[in-house]
Order: structure tokens, then sequence, then C-alpha cells
């Protein structure tokens, strides 16, 4: 900051509430953002707390007793708390003075939230790790290891060689987008980095826009509520940096055999029967019977489920376990950067989850890399659950190299199988997004042109309607089969097209869902229901469509009956818009009506375009339902050369309060593409009177 800068600390506001924040240090500017987070989003950072200690079911009931039994067993709280006092001192203070600014805060944050109201509950206390454990429940579910589920589900119910049918990303992936346009000599121009991650959409949005100032840094970026610093997205003046989910697998799931001994438990290992450490733990639910829940780590891991058919315990080892360590060392040092070469530094201390990175500074340099950690293991630990007991699977004591790339030229991340990432996972997007995007920029198109486009790529799926013998349909099914196969293809909200070509889409897999050779799938599960968005075959068919359609010749049957089955019942139902198909669909706990009327309100209000196959992946789930439940969480624009020409957009605003201004205000603008200035004059911002000092 300059001389005339350090006139006020304190918390200040643009003019769409994002908060900005300055401090004299790095310990009082993390106590500042955990201020103004409990402020602004009490209920969601409290929530997210609780699950992360496996309570929230003594404040919202038993809906989120599947959470709380997984969170318990997966013991979310005690690695959150070993990866703390793993932290360097510097970072632990930095972190711990985060938690006491949330904690002089939520009583004051709480009383604006209706949900505290609502359920009767009181805001608790923070302890020092509860940052690093929110984090956690953020990514727990994020990775690879509810689709080795799956794909034992598969092979259990139509044998190993129907796996790769759904190979393509799962529910609990992404469709995130990240790159960069280089610096041009000729003119001046600064590289610009760009990009949309995508997750659920939850409300309060699951990212933050903030400004974090003191006197060895002023950076601005997207924050995670809970969670101090600005992990994943900054501009730092000199240097930004980005990032997009790599793909990578780095959670494994091993078999388990258990057996009593007493009141102890044994588990097989290589050389025999070993001890397991067991406990129980107790979980309060609101209106109902409290639950005891029976908590075991074998040497491989904690024990997260059991397998209902064989009887087998289901473990999952993890590097932040293993390592006791997120990479939370990072986060200074990235607020720090100056350079590439600093953020590459910094990331070196990261674990998981593992991201692609895209980062570029003033001088014009690009770089691409991967952060985080993927243990070096036998190959069969990334496809399903693998026995425990034979040392075959054991990690290796190392991890993957990855080293930085400089990029010439355009760069693109959109969760697809690249050079730098491909030998790390199997699951990966479909590389079709990331080619739109690259063409779109070759072309000359603005940030806010890709952020938007919605043109699906001639995919397996839409083939087959090309190659459907049209004598074969009766005349209404033949006109629409003329009408989707002459469509260009938009997902455009007001588009009809779009919409019967939805329709088509989910009679599709409710059909293939019917479908005698498919019906298999259909047999219960043999795992617990929190991982029912990962085994339900309907939704498996639905998000493995081009997969299904493509392959099910493999599994002795011809698709072109089911298509043209699919297309008559799509003619038969009423024309609507994808717009109207298409809905808004946050996810919230629903405990407080205010929150369920805003949501009402959201809906009505809002026509979205796009698709999970688009650049604008608005995700939903053909079969199941069109209603957009995942999309982009952001989107922002990174100028390296004049940073007053960076923008920015969340869903929905800086507040997590409803009946606040800066609730919504920025949803009709994220749904349109539009994007709101990033304010980098302190003179056009406001100082909230009770949250400022002179020094």
């Amino acid at each position: 900051m300059s001389p005339q800068d350090r006139t006020v600390t304190g918390i200040h506001r643009d003019a769409w509430g994002v908060p900005h924040l300055r401090a004299d240090d790095v310990d009082e500017l993390a106590r500042l953002q955990g201020r103004v987070t409990a402020l602004d989003r009490a209920w969601q950072i409290e929530t997210e707390r609780r699950r992360s200690e496996g309570r929230l079911a003594e404040h919202v009931g038993p809906d989120a007793l599947d959470w709380d039994r997984f969170a318990r067993r997966a013991r979310l709280d005690d690695t959150a708390r070993r990866c703390f006092h793993r932290l360097s001192p510097t970072t632990r203070r930095w972190v711990t003075a985060y938690t006491h600014g949330v904690n002089d805060a939520l009583a004051e944050g709480a009383a604006g939230a209706p949900e505290f109201a609502a359920t009767g509950c009181a805001p608790g206390r923070w302890r020092p790790w509860s940052p690093l454990g929110v984090f956690l429940v953020q990514h727990i579910l994020f990775a690879t290891f509810p689709n080795k589920l799956w794909r034992a589900h598969v092979t259990a119910t139509l044998g190993p060689d129907a796996v790769d049918l759904f190979a393509v990303e799962g529910p609990g992936g992404s469709g995130s987008n990240a790159w960069a346009v280089p610096s041009d000599p000729a003119t001046g121009r600064a590289p610009v980095i760009a990009g949309d991650p995508h997750r659920v959409l939850e409300l309060p949005g699951i990212y933050q826009q903030v400004r974090l100032a003191c006197p060895e840094f002023d950076v601005f970026g997207l924050a995670f509520p809970g969670v101090p610093g600005l992990p994943h997205f900054g501009h730092a003046g000199d240097v930004a940096w980005a990032v997009t989910n790599a793909m990578a697998d780095y959670q494994d799931l091993y078999r388990e055999q258990l057996r009593r001994d007493g009141e102890g438990v044994l588990v097989r290992d290589a050389d025999g029967w070993v001890p397991a450490r067991s406990h129980a733990e107790r979980i309060t639910v609101r209106g109902g019977d409290t639950e005891t829940v029976e908590v075991i780590e074998t040497p491989r891991g904690p024990v997260v489920d059991h397998d209902r058919h064989t009887g087998e315990a289901i473990s999952l080892r993890t590097p932040a376990r293993v390592e006791e360590s997120l990479g939370f060392d990072a986060l200074l040092p990235l607020l720090r950067a100056r350079t590439v070469d600093d953020v590459a530094d910094a990331l070196r201390a990261w674990v998981e989850p593992v991201n692609s990175v895209l980062v570029a500074d003033r001088s014009g340099a690009v770089h691409q890399l991967v952060a985080g950690l993927v243990p070096t293991r036998d190959e069969r630990c990334r496809r399903e659950p693998v026995p425990g007991w034979d040392p075959r699977y054991r990690w290796r004591g190392g991890y993957a190299d990855a080293k930085p790339v400089e990029v010439d030229g355009f760069a693109v991340c959109a969760n697809d199988r690249r050079d730098d990432v491909a030998d790390l996972g199997d699951d990966f997007a479909p590389p079709h997004r990331a080619e739109r995007i690259r063409a779109l920029l070759v072309e000359g198109a603005a940030p806010e042109t890709v952020h938007m486009d919605t043109r699906l790529a001639a995919t397996p799926l839409r083939d087959a309607l090309h190659r459907l013998d049209p004598d074969t349909l009766t005349p209404p099914a033949r006109v629409l089969r003329d009408r989707l196969t002459a469509w260009d293809g938009r997902m455009r909200a007001d588009s009809l097209d779009a919409g019967a070509f939805a329709a088509w889409r989910t009679a599709l897999a409710r059909r293939l869902h019917e479908h005698p050779r498919l019906r298999p799938l259909r047999a219960p599960s043999a795992y617990d229901g929190l991982f029912r968005p990962w085994t339900d075959p309907l939704a498996r068919i639905g998000h493995a469509l081009d997969g299904v359609v493509a392959g099910l010749h493999r599994l002795g049957a011809d698709v072109a009956p089911v298509v043209a089955a699919a297309l008559e019942d799509a003619a038969a139902a009423p024309p609507r818009t994808w717009g109207q198909r298409h809905v808004l669909h946050p996810v919230h706990l629903g405990v407080a009506p205010a929150v369920d009327d805003a949501v009402a309100a959201m809906r009505s209000r809002t026509a979205l375009a796009g698709d999970t196959d688009c650049v604008l992946a608005t995700t939903s789930v053909p079969g199941t339902s069109d209603a957009c439940w995942r999309g982009p969480v952001a989107r922002y624009v990174f100028d390296l050369g004049d940073a007053d020409r960076s923008r920015w957009i969340v869903p929905f605003g800086a507040s997590g309060r409803p009946g606040d201004p800066h609730f919504d205000d920025q949803l009709p603008r994220w749904a349109t593409g539009e994007l709101i200035p990033v304010t980098t004059d302190w003179r056009h911002l406001t100082p909230d009177p009770y949250e400022t000092r002179h020094p």
C-alpha cells in the first residue's frame, strides 16, 4: 500500500457489497477475513463446520444422519486437527487469527440469518483447525473414490467389460474451465487469465469475492467461506493464478476383513490379523433418537462403509490423512507471490485436492502446472476397491512428479486429458469443451462470449438421430427427428428445439434404464445411501448417455429401437423451451421459509442456457431431472496489464442473508453472462463505520 492508502484499515465495501479488507499485518488481515465471513455467511460457515465435525443432525434432524455417519467414520475433524498441528508456526498463527475473527462476529452474523431462529440453534465456537475441516468437507467427495463404488456395482451386475460404457466424468466431477491469453509484445498487452469453476450451485455461493491488503501484498480473488486466503483464484498485481480439477486419482478404497476380539476389532493384513483402532461415537439427532456409530481405522485408513453383499468393510486412504497435511502452508506464500515461479514454489506444499493450475505474471510468462499429491501404486487401485490384505496394493511411499510447463500461445484447462495430467487419473471430461474454448480464443472471442457458449459437440448421442431410419417412425416422430437433425445444437434458454432435444434425451435415458440388458444395474446397491448420486443407475446412464448409446451393442443389443421409441415419447410431449425445463435449483438445507421463498423467486425470474456438455456447463441429469444443480459458481477475468480491467461475478451475491440487498443482486447478470468490475481504487469503496479504525 502506498502511504496515502494507509489512512484507514478495516472492512470496506464496493457497490456490490464485496468486502475489501486492509490491515497492518497478515494476522490482523486474517482476523478481518474471518470476521467479515462470519458477518456475511454465518449460517453457511457454521453448517460446514458442523458437517466437518459430524454434528449437523443435532441441528437440522435425521436428513443429515447419512452425512454425519460418514464424517465420523472418515475422521474428518480428527484429520483437520492433525493437519493443523503439523502446520508451520507462522501458518498456525495465521489460521488461528482467522478463527478468532470468526468467533468475534458469529453472534452478530447469526442474528441476521433466519436459519438459526428457524432451527432454534445458536452458533458454536470455532476451534483453530475448523477452517481445515471446512475445506475437507468441500473436497472429500470431490475426487474419485465414489466412482470406484459405481465401477464395483457395474462389475457385479453387468460384468467388468461393461464398465467402460460409463467411462465419462461422473456426478462428483467438474465442468470447470480456465484459460490464459498470452501477452502481445506488439501492443504491450499483458497476459489475461480467465475462467469459470463449475461446482454444485450452493446457496449461499461456495466462493466469496474478497480483497486482502496489508503492507506485504494487495490481492483480490475468490475465497472459500470459512477458509483464510485465496487457495484457488487470485490476482496479486504482478501475478495471477486459477485452478481447475486435474481429475487425478489420489484416493483409494480397500476391502477389509474384520473380526471381533473381545471388545476390540482385528483386521486381516498381509501377515495375519492385526488390531484395528476402534471406538464408538454418539450422534445427537434433532427430533430423533441418538445414534451410536462405530469408528474403525485400519492400517490403510478409516472405514467409511461396508459392502452389504460381501460383508467386507471399505476403508479410505487419502494423502491428507497419510501425510497429515492439506497443503495450507501454501496459502500465505501464494498471497505473497510476485512471479509464476513464486506461485509454483508455494504450491509445492499443496496436498489435496489435486489441481491443474494456470499462472501468469506481468513479464508475460504463462505456466501450467499440477499441484497436489498423487500416490504411486498398482493401477487396479484407480479402478475399484482392492483387497487391503494384499501387499500388492500398498502405496509405494512416493508421489507422481509434476513439473511446471511453460505455455506458448493459448492455454486451456477444462478437466480434459492432457499430457501433464494423463498419467494421473482415469476419469477425464470429454475433449470437446477444451477444443471449443481454444477455437473461440483463436477467433478472438471475448471472455464473456466464451463463458456463455452453448454449442453442443457432435457426439454419439446426436449421431444416433442422424443414423435413425425415418421410415421406421410415425409422422410426428419423423418431424421431430428432422427438426433435431437440422438444429444448430445450441442449448439456448429460449430454444424449443433444445427443449425437444432434452425431452428426447430424458426419454432415452429412462428407456435405457428399463432395457433388459441394463436392468441388472437396478439391483440394490451394496453401499451407503450417501453415495447414491454416484451409484444410482438412472443418474449414471443419464450422465454417460454417449458411452451407453455407442456401446450398447457390446452387450448384445441394438440401440436404434430404443432411440426411436424415445423419439416417439418426446414427440408426444407438450413443447417446452430449454429454459422452461432447465430451471435453477440451488442447493440449500431448506430449514427457513425466508430462504425457500427467495429460491422460489429466483427460479421464477431466471432462465438458464447451457448444458453439461457445453462450455457453459450448467449441469442437469437426463432421465432424472432437467433442473440445473451444478454450474459456474464464479466467473473471472484477471488482467495483469491493468487490474482495473479485471471483472468477476458469482451466482448470487456477497451476503448469505435473504433480504440483504446483496443476497442475490448478481444473479441477473450471472444468468446472462455479464461480469461486474473489480474495484481497485480505495476511494471508491465505503468503509464500514463499525469496522474501521485509525492507526
